[in-house]
C-alpha cells in the first residue's frame, strides 16, 4: 500500500445477514456492548459525540467512556491506537474498523458476539446493528483492534 494507506486484510468468513438479526439479547454480552446496545436509534451527527447524536468515532469513544477507557477521538487514531487483533479471534466489544471512502480507515463500529456491530453510520442516521456479511462491509473491512484487555 502506498503511505498513509491501510493494508487490506481478509474480512472475516460470517454467516447469512439472515443470522445477523438486529433483535440482540444482551443478557450475556459484556456491559461495554450493552451500553452501545443501549444506544440503538440516537440520530447521527457529523462530529457528535453525545447521546445528542454521534459520529462513528464519537459514539465509540462516548461508550468507551462510560466504561473508564480513554479513546482518542478520530477514527484514524482509533484504529493506531488498538492492538490487531486476527480475524477469528475477535471478541464482543473489539473495535471494527472499514475503508468507506479514499484509502484510509475511515469508519469504526463495536463488534457484537452474532457477525454483526453496532455503530453510528451516516446512512439512515441513526445508531444501529448491522451483519458484517453484508457485501457492503465485507468488501470495506480493514480489521479489528482490542482496546480492553
Amino acid at each position: 500500500p502506498a503511505a498513509g494507506e491501510v493494508p487490506r486484510v481478509a474480512p472475516p468468513r460470517a454467516g447469512s445477514a439472515a443470522e445477523a438479526a438486529t433483535a440482540v439479547d444482551a443478557s450475556g454480552l459484556p456491559s461495554l456492548v450493552q451500553t452501545a446496545l443501549a444506544l440503538r436509534g440516537i440520530p447521527y451527527r457529523a462530529g457528535g459525540s453525545t447521546p445528542d447524536g454521534f459520529d462513528c468515532s464519537g459514539f465509540t469513544q462516548w461508550v468507551f467512556a462510560q466504561h473508564g477507557v480513554r479513546l482518542p477521538r478520530e477514527t484514524q487514531e482509533q484504529f493506531h491506537a488498538g492492538v490487531p487483533v486476527a480475524p477469528g479471534q475477535q471478541r464482543p466489544g473489539d473495535l471494527v474498523f472499514y475503508r468507506t471512502g479514499g484509502g484510509s480507515v475511515s469508519h469504526v463500529g463495536i463488534l457484537l458476539g452474532d457477525g454483526s456491530f453496532v455503530h453510528a453510520p451516516s446512512s439512515r442516521g441513526v445508531v444501529r446493528i448491522e451483519p458484517m456479511a453484508l457485501t457492503y462491509w465485507q468488501r470495506r473491512f480493514v480489521g479489528f483492534r482490542r482496546m480492553i484487555d
